[in-house]
Order: structure tokens, then sequence, then C-alpha cells
């Protein structure tokens, strides 16, 4: 595993700067924890937007397909796929100009790593967002 992840003080100004985080593969089943993820993002006081072809809502808001969909700008774009799909999100999100890609605790690629760095992103991944907001308030 070559990638590394910003400091936790550059993560936590990441966080305080934030307000429109887009949630890619979020589910709308409340038991699933894409969805108790990113309800404590959304009760935080961050904007969520689901990405997710196959549901019509999620928390709310109105669901999009894909990255593509969304309209303004995204400070964060979180991932809740499998590491395999990584690339393919890394290569979308490239093409939207958003701050930061962000994949779930469990989730990284090299891969998709390298082609982001590569197009100056900030890439955070294997690192939950909920608890690392929740160190940022302790």
């Amino acid at each position: 595993m070559v990638f590394q992840n910003p400091s936790q003080s550059e993560i936590k100004s990441i966080l305080n700067r934030s307000k429109r985080i887009a949630v890619v593969g979020l589910s709308d089943k409340p038991e699933r924890t894409s969805y108790m993820v990113t309800k404590a993002m959304q009760d935080a006081g961050y904007e969520i937007i689901p990405v997710n072809p196959m549901v019509d809502e999620v928390l709310g808001v109105k669901a999009v397909s894909s990255l593509k969909e969304i309209e303004g700008h995204v400070d964060i774009v979180n991932v809740f796929r499998r590491s395999e799909h990584l690339v393919d999100v890394a290569k979308e999100f490239v093409e939207i100009d958003a701050d930061v890609f962000w994949a779930q605790q469990g989730v990284y690629n090299e891969e998709a790593y390298n082609l982001l760095k590569e197009n100056g992103a900030t890439v955070i991944m294997d690192l939950c967002i909920k608890v690392a907001h929740a160190l940022t308030k302790s």
C-alpha cells in the first residue's frame, strides 16, 4: 500500500471548510453503513448529495446517477464502493473538478490514488469520514 493520507490537522481543515459531500454508493437502507455515516454527516450540517443510479432519494435528498449530474461545486466525494471500483469513480471525479476524494475505511486502490494525485487531487483512503469528523471535535 503506497498511498498516504493527509495529516490529521489537514483532514480537520478539510472537514472544517467543506460544505457539500457527494456520496457515491449511498444506500437508502438505514441499516447500511453508508446510510448511517452519511446521516451523521448530514446531521453535523453538511449538505449531502446521494450518487446512486439504483435509488431515487436518500435522507430526503434526490439522488443523481453519476457525479457528472451534480450542479455546482462539490467539496468532498465520499465513496462507498468496493476498492476495484475506485478507478472508475476517480476518473469521473477528475472530470467534475471536486476538491477531495475520500474512500471509506477498508477501501483503497493504488491505481486510483496515483491517477488522482497526478491530477492534483487531495486523496484520503481507508478512513471513515464520520470517525475523522468526530476526532476534529475532540
